[in-house]
């Protein structure tokens, strides 16, 4: 075997909890609006927040490539107005991974949400609570496996991407090279016994993250 590099497991793993972390502050509000709203269109949001369920990552990492290109409508403004570039850059690389991973955050917390019996919201409202106080300080603690399972799943799915991050970040070491693009090039060159370390590894995180979350989420159905 070669030397092994960690790098890519580091990096791979500061992506997942960037992503995860961004995903809690965006994520939550937004499956908190879906779970209440009435808007005429709100299938249609929710399709494009489904979207990476059904999609080849291959399709969504090809708009986005388009999008982030310098000469692209996004990537040419952001160059301009900020001198920020995505294409092949960590940004870029969480900006794709935020979109890619947000149903896996969205769906459990409105699920979670809508199974909430409405008399719960009520009471709060009548002892004058705001709308806020009353999502932040009642609905929330009472999904607690709803929103432990958002952010496992968008962790876990993080760290699979695959397809969508080789085509935003290319294969850059140090910036986008991740655990998953690091398999793809060992087995390129027939270093098996390193591609078996990182997958083994990525193996060992994603089932400890589900062990974990299917225990603690029974611990709190029992009590």
């Amino acid at each position: 075997m070669t030397d092994f590099d960690w790098q890519p497991l580091l990096l791979t793993l500061r992506l997942a909890t960037v992503t995860t972390g961004l995903l809690l502050l965006a994520g939550i509000p937004l499956a908190g609006w879906l779970a209440e709203s009435r808007f005429r269109l709100k299938p249609a949001v929710e399709a494009v927040i489904s979207l990476p369920l059904v999609l080849p990552p291959s399709v969504l990492g090809f708009y986005f490539l388009l999008a982030f290109s310098p000469t692209g409508l996004l990537g040419k403004k952001l160059l301009a107005w900020f001198d920020l570039r995505l294409l092949f850059t960590f940004e870029g690389l969480v900006v794709a991974s935020l979109f890619y991973s947000l149903p896996f955050m969205v769906h459990p917390v409105q699920a979670g949400l809508e199974n909430l019996p409405a008399s719960l919201r009520e009471a709060s409202y009548t002892l004058g609570k705001s709308r806020w106080e009353t999502f932040v300080r009642i609905l929330l603690p009472n999904i607690k496996p709803s929103l432990l399972t958002g952010v496992v799943l968008s962790f876990a799915h993080t760290i699979g991407e695959f397809g969508l991050v080789l085509m935003i970040g290319g294969n850059l070491p140090g910036q986008t090279r991740v655990a998953s693009v690091a398999i793809y090039d060992e087995v390129e060159l027939l270093h098996y016994d390193t591609a078996n370390v990182y997958a083994l590894l990525l193996l060992a995180v994603s089932f400890g993250i589900l062990l974990a979350v299917y225990a603690i989420n029974r611990r709190w159905v029992i009590f």
